[in-house]
């Protein structure tokens, strides 16, 4: 199964100042390197686009996602896929969040997953709230910064065992280290799987979708560290979690 995974790349700069010298440095991260050999191991194809190349590469029309069993957003926000060099340059071209919500209709399978730029964002702005992203999936975003940082933890809760995405996991979900606070959608379309709760509230983890021919899934933390805990990569079950829920939004 061959899916396609969108951001999860950071460069960062850093100036340190020495007396009078200043000296910086550039580093670059990839935050899937944890979820993609985890999905390889499940026997599950991976092709990443970092962040910085999303503008560029990612597909423009269904006819270039057609490979893809499904799609995985993760820690990229929507300016990044709608303002493409066409509409950077000022000509009118393709909106892929229309794209992809043509994709999901038509039997696709797509997972937003969470971040500083997750569906609202930490700050606000990742933006999915109020686009076609938004239309299909099993969640509504928060108009606001949804970010949530909770360094002691957060305790989920499995809600629906006898999901196919949680065939096979036993026990409790470890710790996760931060959220993106969502609105799960109450209308009969949605199921709950998990939660986490904080501060007398209980906020969607895991949530599922299906919509026309495909399904879409919202996991509200990091598929990597660092809201993702080291407990939670270093779990035995986390490759086939991950597995299980790209294998039940691809219809597998």
């Amino acid at each position: 199964m061959k899916i396609l995974l969108a951001g999860e790349t950071f460069s960062a700069t850093t100036s340190v100042a020495s007396g009078a010298e200043v000296l910086t440095s550039a580093a670059y991260v990839n935050g899937a390197t944890a979820f993609n050999a985890a999905l390889a191991a499940e026997g599950i194809s991976v092709t990443q686009i970092g962040g910085e190349r999303c503008p560029a590469e990612f597909p423009y029309d269904l006819e270039a996602l057609a490979p893809c069993k499904a799609v995985v957003i993760s820690d990229v926000g929507a300016l990044s896929l709608l303002v493409t060099p066409e509409a950077r340059a000022g000509r009118v071209g393709v909106n892929r969040l229309d794209v992809l919500k043509a994709y999901v209709e038509g039997g696709g399978g797509l997972m937003l997953a969470g971040g500083y730029m997750g569906f609202q964002g930490m700050f606000g702005t990742a933006r999915f709230h109020d686009t076609p992203v938004e239309d299909v999936l099993p969640v509504r975003c928060l108009p606001f910064s949804d970010g949530l940082e909770v360094p002691q933890g957060l305790q989920p809760s499995i809600l629906q065992a006898s999901h196919p995405i949680l065939a096979g996991i036993e026990g409790p979900l470890p710790p996760v280290l931060g959220m993106n606070k969502t609105d799960f959608r109450r209308d009969g379309s949605s199921r709950l799987l998990a939660s986490c709760h904080y501060r007398g509230a209980d906020w969607p983890l895991l949530s599922v979708r299906e919509l026309g021919k495909g399904r879409t899934a919202a996991w509200t933390t990091d598929i990597g560290p660092h809201w993702l805990s080291q407990d939670f990569l270093a779990w035995p079950l986390y490759g086939r979690l991950m597995g299980n829920i790209i294998r039940w939004i691809a219809g597998d």
